[in-house]
C-alpha cells in the first residue's frame, strides 16, 4: 500500500478529530428531537383529554337545563305558551341559533322555540333518536343531520318528558354549532395544531383548521381507520389537508362522540433539519479551518523536510568525498605494503562506507540491527547463504551505534574468513542478538558463535583487529566485546547500552 502524502495525512487527522464532535453534537440534536416528540406526544393526549373534559361538561350543562324543563307544569298542562317564555330562558344563555322542539312518539312537533304557529311544523327528521328517548327513557345525543327547521346541519340534546313513569314528550335542544368551533379554538395551542369534533360515525361538525371546508365530511382514512377501536389512543396520521400529524383521540362515554387532537410532524422535524443544518454549517466551518491550517503546516512541513534533504544531499556528498580521498591516500601510504595490508584495509573502508550507505538510504535517522549486520556480511552470504544463520529482535539503532557495529561486525567477519568458520568449506556461523532489561537501562547483547572450521587455538600475541573491536566496544558503546577461543569455534560476546540510542 503506498505511503500517504503529509497534506492526507493531517488532512485525515484534522477529519478525524473534526468529524466525530460533528457526529456526536447531531447525535445530541436528534436525541432532542426524540425528546420533542415525546412531550409533543404526551402534550396532545392532555389536550385531547382537556377538550373532551370541557366537551363532556357543556352538554352535561345542556342536559341538565333540559331536564328541568321537562318537569315544568307549563309542559304538563300542555301550556306551550308559557313554556314558551321559560323555554327562552333557557335560550337566552347561547346565542342566536340554538332551537328547542317538543315531539311526541310519532315525531310531530307540539312545540318550537323557532315559531308560535304548531300547526304548520313538520315532522322531526331524525326520527331514529327519537325512538331511542321513548324507548330507553334516558337522554340521547344525535350524529349529525339536517334539521327540519334549520335547514342545515345540526346535532341535538334529546331528553325524555315523563309522566307517571310514561315519555309523553321528547325535547330536542339543537345548539349552535358556533358554541363547538368556539370550544376547540380556545383550546387551539397554536396553529400548527389541528384539533376536530366529530360525532358517533366520525362526521365533522366542528374543527380548526377550515372549518366550513371540513364540516359534514368523514374524518380522514388515516384517523378513520383507528378513530373507534379505543377509547383513547396516539398515532401517527394525516389530515384532511394533507397534513402528517401526531394525533389523539379521546370518545366520550357520555355523547359517543369523539375529539382528536394534532400536531403538525413538521412543526418536530424543522427544527430538527434547521439544528442540523446549524451544526452542519458550524462543523463545516471548523473543518475547512482546520484544513486550512493542515495544508499550510504541510506545506511549512514539507519546506523543511526539502531543506532538510539538501542538507543529508550535501552530507551524503562529503562524506563520499572524504571516504575517496581516504582511500586515494591509503593507497599512495600502502605503496610498499603487501597485498594483504591493502586488501584488510579497504575492506574496513569498505565497511565504514557500507554503513554510510545504509543510513543514507535512511536520511541519516538510524536502521534496523539486521539491515546493518545483513549489509556488513553481504560478501559472504552471497558465496554461502546457507552457512551464515541470523535471528534476533529488531533494534533500532542511532547513527553512531549503526556505524559503530558494522566495524564491529566486519572485522569479527573478516577473522572468520582468513582463520575459522568461513575459511573452509564446512564451516557455519550462528549471529544472534536480544535485548536485555537491566537495572541501568535497556541493552543490546550479541553473540557470533562458529562450528565446523579449523581447530581452534588461542593466538600468541592479539592483532589489529582484535584491538579494533575490543576497544570500539569498550570506549566508543560503554560496552564490552570478550572472545572465547573454544576448539571447535570461535565465540564472540558484544554488549552494549541502547540507552538515547534509537
Amino acid at each position: 500500500m503506498p505511503k500517504l502524502s503529509l497534506p492526507v495525512r493531517l488532512a485525515l487527522l484534522v477529519a478525524g478529530t473534526t468529524l466525530p464532535l460533528i457526529l456526536f453534537a447531531a447525535g445530541i440534536v436528534y436525541n432532542n428531537y426524540e425528546q420533542d416528540r415525546s412531550d409533543a406526544t404526551q402534550r396532545v393526549g392532555e389536550t385531547v383529554r382537556s377538550i373532551r373534559l370541557v366537551l363532556d361538561a357543556e352538554m352535561q350543562r345542556m342536559t341538565g337545563a333540559l331536564q328541568v324543563l321537562s318537569l315544568t307544569n307549563a309542559l304538563r298542562d300542555r301550556d306551550f305558551d308559557g313554556f314558551r317564555r321559560i323555554a327562552q330562558g333557557f335560550l337566552d344563555q347561547y346565542a342566536e341559533g340554538g332551537v328547542v322542539l317538543v315531539a311526541d312518539r310519532e315525531g310531530r312537533q307540539v312545540f318550537s322555540s323557532a315559531t308560535s304557529d304548531a300547526t304548520n311544523l313538520p315532522l322531526r327528521n331524525n326520527r331514529e333518536i327519537v325512538d331511542k328517548v321513548f324507548a330507553e327513557k334516558k337522554p340521547a345525543y344525535s350524529n349529525l343531520f339536517i334539521g327540519a327547521v334549520k335547514k342545515r346541519m345540526i346535532v341535538t340534546v334529546e331528553v325524555p318528558v315523563i309522566r307517571d313513569d310514561e315519555v309523553i314528550y321528547d325535547i330536542s335542544f339543537s345548539p349552535p354549532i358556533e358554541i363547538f368551533q368556539n370550544m376547540i379554538e380556545q383550546q387551539r395551542p397554536s396553529k400548527d395544531w389541528t384539533i376536530s369534533i366529530f360525532d358517533g360515525e366520525g362526521i365533522t361538525f366542528a374543527r380548526v383548521p377550515n372549518p366550513l371546508d371540513t364540516m359534514g365530511k368523514r374524518a380522514s382514512p388515516s384517523l378513520y381507520a383507528e378513530l373507534f377501536h379505543t377509547p383513547e389512543a396516539t398515532f401517527s396520521s394525516v389530515s384532511l389537508e394533507g397534513v402528517p400529524l401526531i394525533t389523539s383521540v379521546a370518545r366520550s362515554s357520555l355523547t359517543g362522540w369523539t375529539v382528536a387532537a394534532g400536531i403538525a410532524e413538521n412543526s418536530l422535524v424543522a427544527p430538527l433539519w434547521r439544528s442540523l443544518a446549524i451544526t452542519s454549517v458550524i462543523g463545516g466551518v471548523l473543518l475547512m479551518v482546520g484544513l486550512a491550517f493542515a495544508v499550510r503546516m504541510a506545506a511549512a512541513i514539507a519546506r523543511g523536510e526539502m531543506l532538510h534533504d539538501l542538507l543529508i544531499e550535501e552530507l551524503n556528498h562529503r562524506v563520499k568525498n572524504t571516504l575517496a580521498i581516504l582511500q586515494s591516500i591509503a593507497t599512495q601510504t600502502f605503496r610498499s605494503a603487501s597485498r594483504a595490508e591493502r586488501e584488510k584495509f579497504e575492506g574496513r573502508l569498505g565497511a565504514l562506507a557500507e554503513a554510510h550507505n545504509l543510513l543514507s538510504q535512511e536520511k541519516w535517522q538510524g536502521s534496523e540491527l539486521q539491515d546493518v549486520v545483513a549489509r556488513v556480511l553481504r560478501p559472504h552470504l552471497l558465496n554461502s547463504p546457507e552457512r551464515m544463520r541470523m535471528s534476533g529482535p529488531k533494534v533500532p539503532l542511532s547513527p553512531r551505534l549503526a556505524v559503530i557495529l558494522s566495524m564491529i561486525v566486519h572485522e569479527i567477519a573478516t577473522n572468520a574468513a582468513k582463520y575459522g568458520a568461513l575459511s573452509n568449506d564446512t564451516g557455519t556461523v550462528a549471529l544472534g542478538w536480544d535485548v536485555l532489561e537491566e537495572s541501568d537501562g535497556r541493552k543490546l547483547r550479541m553473540v557470533w558463535t562458529e562450528a565446523g572450521g579449523p581447530h581452534v587455538t588461542a593466538p600468541v600475541q592479539r592483532g589489529f583487529g582484535s584491538r579494533l573491536i575490543e576497544r570500539s566496544a569498550r570506549d566508543q558503546l560503554g560496552g564490552e566485546a570478550t572472545v572465547d577461543f573454544l576448539p571447535h569455534g570461535v565465540v564472540y560476546t558484544i554488549s552494549c547500552a541502547l540507552e538515547n540510542e534509537g
